[in-house]
């Protein structure tokens, strides 16, 4: 896709010239326009959410067709599966993700963030200091309010890391063969460890999402399988969109610095900031959809079997519909709904989680700092056509 780390430039001449553009001579076309976007997730019909295929990008850049698997299949579960299967799925995980819920978990964020703190830098309060807070945060909190959210009764930190990371690693499309076998045995380890977490919780009284899927699949209404494809999802999305958002929102307070102090003197600008930071730069840069039957989008005629990428990374700078598409902008009059988080029924269902963990950060980071100096003029990014994602984002911090 041209420059995975700035792919913005490529986006923007796609807009202008095909907003619906084939790649290569392969059977996916890269929607880049906001009302094509918009219009694509409207049309359920017609653009499936099964996935059944993703990209995989070769040295010399052609693209080919990975299967995942058949549309139809009965293991789309949640995110991948469409409705009345999805609405069913999505029923059986919201009793955890109401507000109640998401306000008793304040004080466990509160709690880890000082914890994760303290760990990175050493004392605070002691001068100046350094801290990576990819490593040291941004990659950990996720993790652990999501163990927390879904009840397991015990994990490791670092596992669910590299077990979330590598089950995005099989949908990158940039990986080498070597890279793929890794995270096969990653995932394996992570569907291991929530299956067995889950059958303590059928056979006993689990806690969070997993005590309340544990409970329909007690009732007889969800096969445990399904069940445990649905963890998976909500452990390796879940937490894979929070950490790039974390890491992604404070290295655009480096980009935009002079949004620190204005962040500092009017603090209920914040929430603004995080709507803008997942718009400017949206933790997943695009997901896939499966043409159904012989259709069209925009001026492009879709052979059926064939595969959308909805680009929400392009289609959220789109000049079209913001004023100022590359910047954060803070003024709340000017602000404008982004697909940061998808749209429509498929709406990330960890949205509100995710923002309430963002929110929390950045106060805790600005609470926490007279100053602080992030060193992200050059940044790592994941080479990943799925996530948008710092490896490391050093700072320095008064």
């Amino acid at each position: 896709m041209h420059d995975l780390d700035n792919p913005y430039p490529y986006f923007e001449h796609l807009r202008s010239v095909a907003p619906v553009a084939r790649l290569d001579d392969s059977p996916f076309y890269l929607v880049s326009s906001w009302d094509l976007v918009a219009e694509a997730v409207s049309r359920p019909d017609d653009f499936s959410s099964n996935l059944t295929a993703t990209m995989v990008w070769t040295a010399d850049g052609t693209v080919t067709e990975y299967p995942i698997l058949e549309l139809g299949s009965p293991l789309h579960a949640l995110a991948t599966a469409d409705d009345p299967v999805h609405r069913d799925h999505r029923k059986m995980v919201m009793p955890s993700l109401v507000a109640k819920r998401m306000k008793d978990l304040e004080p466990f964020i509160d709690r880890t963030l000082k914890r994760l703190w303290n760990d990175g830098i050493g004392s605070v309060g002691l001068g100046s200091g350094r801290i990576d807070w990819m490593t040291a945060v941004a990659q950990q909190l996720p993790m652990a309010v999501v163990a927390e959210l879904l009840g397991f009764p015990t994990y490791d930190i670092d596992d669910l890391v590299r077990w979330s990371f590598a089950a995005t690693v099989l949908l990158d499309g940039v990986v080498t063969a070597e890279q793929l076998d890794a995270a096969g045995v990653a995932v394996g380890e992570l569907s291991g460890h929530v299956a067995a977490a889950f059958r303590e919780a059928v056979e006993g009284s689990g806690q969070g999402v997993m005590g309340d899927l544990a409970t329909v699949v007690r009732r007889g209404d969800l096969e445990e399988g399904t069940a445990v494809v649905m963890l998976i999802q909500l452990v390796a999305a879940g937490a894979e969109s929070t950490v790039s958002l974390l890491g992604n929102a404070v290295w655009l307070l480096g980009q935009q610095p002079e949004l620190v102090g204005q962040l500092r003197d009017e603090r209920d600008l914040v929430p603004t900031f995080v709507e803008e930071a997942l718009r400017v730069e949206s933790p997943f840069r695009g997901h896939y959809r499966h043409v159904v039957s012989d259709t069209t989008l925009g001026d492009a005629t879709l052979p059926a079997g064939s595969h959308l990428y909805l680009a929400w990374g392009s289609a959220n700078r789109d000049a079209d519909q913001f004023d100022e598409p590359d910047r954060i902008v803070l003024d709340p009059s000017r602000r404008r709904p982004h697909l940061g988080f998808g749209k429509g029924m498929h709406l990330c269902v960890g949205a509100a989680l995710a923002r309430l963990e963002a929110q929390t950060a950045i106060n805790f980071l600005l609470d926490s700092t007279t100053e602080f100096v992030v060193h992200g003029d050059n940044p790592e990014w994941e080479r990943s056509l799925l996530v948008r994602r710092l490896r490391t984002l050093p700072l320095t911090v008064s």
